[in-house]
């Protein structure tokens, strides 16, 4: 019997290996599938989230209007996909210049991304502009101009574009925010703000699109990271504090958000969280016991002042 378990048991892992494999293979056929033809305007297209998703849409057979700040790098991106995909199952991507923080400018473009193709089937509204200091040490120019990128030029496009949805009753608006729009990390009040803000916009406009058959969608990793070396451990780890902000810090790949991206396309989910254990606790503990979670952030903050006079 029990040889004949030690022979079974490989057998089992390797039958059960290749259920998996097959079930994720048809999945992202499926995937694919669902998305072709569709014209999808994917913003901010030069960051790491948008050129990986370029790239899953285009080769999934999808319309491709790609925005970015840069023509040059815009180029580069087009000549990239084209040197991989295949021409009979491709379409050949569109290119406009859009600088979302500028959000006098939104409206025009968004006639412009209109006149692609006359209609738009799916917006992925990714926007990534960042800031990093204390909050006395951040003007407020540099808040609005977060907000802008962030916020304001996000919805902008989307109030551009949701008329061709709702006439049609159809499409798709994919939010891809962050755990910052969830709860607020010490010294990213400006980024926080402007993804809770962004949050809070399309959970409202997710109920209010539902009669017009459009679906509102949210992806929201932890953090975006774009090598696969994970941060390590360092000794002086010792707080709470320290401990949780580099677990946070265990970002997702954008490749891994761009296969997400196009799953939640796919089956019209409405809200994904990528995280790890440790991430999604902390939004758990912020939830439930705030007073923990405040006590916490706190202390890493007065933690850090105090090495920081050190020096």
């Amino acid at each position: 019997m029990g040889a004949l378990a030690v022979l079974i048991l490989p057998l089992l892992i390797v039958g059960v290996s290749g259920i998996i494999y097959i079930y994720r293979s048809v999945v992202q056929l499926m995937s694919k599938s669902a998305v072709r033809t569709k014209v999808v305007v994917i913003t901010d297209a030069l960051s790491g989230v948008g050129k990986e998703c370029a790239r899953v849409f285009h080769t999934g057979g999808a319309r491709l209007v790609l925005c970015g700040k840069d023509l040059d790098k815009l180029e580069a991106l087009y000549d990239a996909l084209s040197s991989v995909a295949d021409p009979r199952a491709t379409f050949t991507p569109k290119l406009v210049l859009l600088d979302l923080s500028d959000v006098n400018c939104v409206q025009d473009v968004a006639k412009e991304i209109l006149d692609c193709y006359g209609c738009v089937d799916i917006l992925i509204n990714n926007a990534s502009a960042k800031v990093k200091g204390a909050v006395q040490n951040i003007s407020l120019e540099v808040d609005q101009k977060i907000m802008d990128a962030n916020y304001f030029g996000p919805i902008t496009l989307t109030k551009a574009l949701l008329p061709n949805m709702i006439s049609r009753r159809t499409g798709q608006i994919v939010l891809v925010n962050n755990i910052q729009g969830k709860l607020g990390v010490p010294f990213r009040a400006a980024y926080a703000a402007s993804k809770h803000a962004a949050l809070g916009f399309f959970d409202c406009l997710r109920a209010e699109l539902q009669e017009f058959g459009v679906c509102v969608s949210a992806v929201t990793p932890s953090f975006v990271r774009s090598h696969h070396v994970q941060p390590q451990p360092s000794k002086s780890d010792s707080s709470v504090w320290k401990f949780l902000s580099r677990k946070l810090a265990y970002g997702v790949h954008p490749e891994e958000v761009a296969e997400e991206i196009l799953r939640t396309v796919s089956r019209k989910k409405q809200e994904v969280f990528m995280a790890n254990p440790i991430a999604k606790a902390a939004v758990y503990i912020r939830t439930f016991f705030p007073d923990l979670f405040f006590a916490v952030v706190a202390a890493g903050v007065k933690e850090k002042q105090k090495t920081e006079d050190e020096k």
